[in-house]
């Protein structure tokens, strides 16, 4: 492992990732532990665990890398030992975490075997055929989801174009019933004032046939007496 912390040769900010990357690689070697232990399943969720504390570490790591190059030439070349013994130490439990990632075997549990004529190996190849042919399923049914919400969609375009022109079509019934309002209103007034001109043409009809009347009668009258 590492040497001990020597807070005086670097950065405060450098000894800082020192002491949680510390913490971390402590928490990744009981992970790595507990991987070896287990199998089939739960070996898998331990491998993913154990895969995101590497992460962590190798980003911790990287921060360490960029924290140095402002260290002082002076106290650097102790910082950069004890930093080659960090990647020496991470870069060995990754090669932990890849040997145990690779053991077949206990990832499958007694599943598993390399003898291709076995039983449990044919139970596998048909576990995978049939998980093959699920997929399939799925894949199609999801081919056939996206087909019918594109035809949804341009049925949808179609409807949106129709009312556009069904509104188009409205507005222009409503501009053509207000234009021909305004021609009913101006024809009533037409009408009105050719109503009035012609009581008025009566009126003097009458007046003028009336006066005609009287005068005649006065013309009789004057020559009687």
């Amino acid at each position: 492992m590492s040497n001990p912390l020597d807070t005086d040769a670097g950065s405060e900010l450098f000894s800082s990732y020192e002491a949680e990357l510390k913490l971390v690689q402590a928490d990744l070697n009981q992970k790595l532990d507990q991987v070896s232990e287990l199998s089939g399943e739960p070996r898998k969720s331990a491998i993913r665990l154990a895969e995101r504390t590497l992460d962590e570490a190798s980003e911790l790591l990287g921060q360490m890398r960029i924290e140095k190059q402002n260290i002082p030439s002076a106290t650097r070349s102790k910082i950069n030992q004890r930093f080659r013994n960090f990647e020496s130490d991470i870069d060995g439990q990754k090669r932990k975490l890849k040997s145990l990632s690779d053991d077949r075997k206990a990832l499958f549990g007694n599943r598993y075997s390399d003898n291709p004529d076995s039983d449990q190996q044919l139970e596998q190849r048909q576990q995978l055929l049939s998980g093959t042919e699920r997929l399939d399923r799925s894949s199609q049914r999801l081919r056939d989801s996206q087909r019918i919400a594109n035809e949804t969609e341009g049925i949808g375009r179609d409807t949106l174009a129709d009312l556009q022109l069904q509104r188009e079509t409205i507005q222009h019934t409503r501009m053509n019933m207000l234009e021909s309002e305004g021609y009913v209103d101006r024809s009533v007034k037409t009408l009105r004032g050719m109503a009035r001109r012609m009581a008025t043409n009566r009126i003097i009809t009458v007046a003028i046939i009336t006066l005609l009347v009287l005068l005649i009668i006065a013309v009789i009258y004057s020559k009687f007496h």
